[in-house]
């Protein structure tokens, strides 16, 4: 196997295994990070039963550390999933849209078999 290709081979097993945060969803939690002045804050993604699928994601700012939380960094950004979250999660990439039409973040998860139609919830 030639060194691309095991660079590439890695590169899908780790996407293939975590939660994954684009470059411009990186840059706006740091910058939402910033304004909040406090540098002990992390991205906490969970999911939660809930919604009109069954699941319902959350994301949101937390200083705290649980048993069993599985951290990844993407730059000066830490995003934090806990053990009970992070397979429903395994290849999903979090992005950040700012459009006419929207804004905020999306989570395109593999592992979803459908969502609702308000888009909040998935299965």
């Amino acid at each position: 196997m030639t060194t691309e290709a095991q660079a590439e081979a890695t590169t899908e097993a780790t996407t293939a295994t975590g939660i994954v945060l684009t470059e411009v969803a990186a840059s706006k939690v740091s910058a939402l990070l910033a304004q909040e002045g406090r540098d002990d804050l992390n991205l906490r993604v969970a999911v939660q039963p809930g919604g009109c699928s069954g699941l319902k994601y959350q994301l949101y700012f937390d200083d705290r550390n649980m048993d069993g939380d599985i951290v990844r960094e993407f730059g000066s950004v830490k995003v934090i999933t806990d053990k009970m979250s992070d397979p429903y999660l395994a290849g999903a990439t979090i992005d950040f849209v700012d459009t006419i039409e929207k804004q905020g973040f999306t989570i395109d998860n593999p592992n979803a078999a459908g969502s609702c139609a308000c888009g909040d919830s998935f299965n």
